[in-house]
């Protein structure tokens, strides 16, 4: 059976990679992990940290595009409320005078 390695460790490691620039074969070699395992800790690290960088959490490309839609929908709809108001205190002030 493996070795079990607590997260602490799998962090550490993880960051001499990420964070010190080491290279994941020099790391494994140097710690006898096999590469494999040690690419799985350096994945799962950068996800927590574009996770916690990032408000919204990790998104799928798929995601994104969806929720760029979205948006674009709710831009378009509060620009033409913008225009309708514009006309709208166009036509009221005219009367005024």
């Amino acid at each position: 059976m493996g070795k079990h390695y607590d997260d602490e460790y799998k962090e550490y490691v993880a960051k001499l990679i990420v964070e010190e620039g080491r290279t994941a074969t020099d790391v494994a070699h140097e710690l006898e992990i096999p590469l494999g395992t040690l690419r799985r800790w350096v994945q799962s690290h950068k996800k927590k940290v574009n996770a916690a960088n990032d408000p919204v959490g990790y998104m799928t490309p798929t995601e994104v595009k969806k929720l760029k839609e979205v948006h674009r929908k709710e831009i378009d709809k509060l620009r033409e409320e913008t225009e309708i108001l514009k006309k709208a205190m166009h036509i009221f002030t005219q009367n005024q005078e």
